[in-house]
């Protein structure tokens, strides 16, 4: 209703509008598998629209309402939220840090979002280790250090239909199949558009710091049995105390916040 008022007030009354201006989500064209909790093979704007007045919506169809404010509030839920990854043992390096910052997006994956924006909300992140990283495609993360965190967290969530590609710099909740999202996640490091048919949606995307997700340690590779990295059974059942011991060179999350 607030959006049908004010469209008609500036059909009647657009002397009175001034500023006004859309402004769409910059979506960066740049998709996997996460280990489910059973099988532990987890793959993975609106602009302020400036009313002079808005006592002429008042007027003409006896509203009352702020419009300002109530177009401020739809464009943060568009918008979502900015979150900051501080970054550990970048490249591998005790000491070399950095920081990239993602935005979520509740309008391309509402359900992810939510789950996303909660596990941050709790610090969830905060000592994650990045255990999965194939350079030029992604970065993977989100089991807990804690086992016992991460057994909270194993009720899946709905899917979200694609409504975005898996481009580079999207960042996207693993799946071990339909419905089955609960914690993982992997940033695009790469175009991998041929996710977007497998179901995997994006629920946001890094808007600063690419170069720093660049810098996840990747010397150890594809994980076990695959490959000689992390096994995510392991790091399920021990957590950090598996990982820090055997896989020491890992990029980690020192705080992870929103701003």
């Amino acid at each position: 209703m607030i959006r049908f008022a004010l469209t008609f007030v500036m059909l009647l009354a657009d002397a009175h509008v001034e500023g006004f201006t859309l402004q769409q989500s910059r979506i960066q064209k740049q998709t996997f598998l996460a280990s489910s909790a059973d099988d532990n093979t987890d793959f993975f704007t609106r602009r302020d629209i400036g009313i002079k007045t808005s006592s002429i919506a008042t007027g003409i169809l006896g509203l009352s309402f702020n419009a300002g404010e109530s177009l401020a509030d739809d464009e943060a839920q568009e918008e979502g939220r900015l979150i900051e990854f501080q970054v550990e043992n970048l490249g591998g390096e005790v000491g070399n840090t950095g920081r990239f910052v993602m935005r979520t997006h509740p309008t391309w994956a509402p359900n992810g979002v939510k789950r996303f924006e909660k596990l941050t909300e709790i610090g969830f992140w905060n000592d994650a280790r990045v255990f999965r990283v194939l350079p030029g495609f992604i970065g993977q993360f989100g089991i807990n250090g804690d086992p016992k965190v991460q057994a909270l967290w194993r009720s899946n969530i709905p899917d979200d239909p694609v409504k975005v590609g898996n481009n580079r710099g999207t960042v996207v909740f693993a799946t071990a199949g339909p419905n089955t999202r609960t914690t993982q996640i992997f940033i695009n490091t790469g175009n991998n558009n041929f996710l977007d048919r497998q179901g995997f949606s994006p629920i946001g995307e890094v808007v600063e710091g690419m170069d720093v997700v660049d810098k996840l340690y990747a010397g150890y590779g594809e994980g076990a049995p695959q490959g000689k990295g992390p096994n995510q059974g392991l790091i399920q059942a021990k957590g950090n105390e598996y990982l820090e011991k055997a896989f020491p060179k890992l990029s980690f999350f020192s705080k992870v916040n929103f701003l």
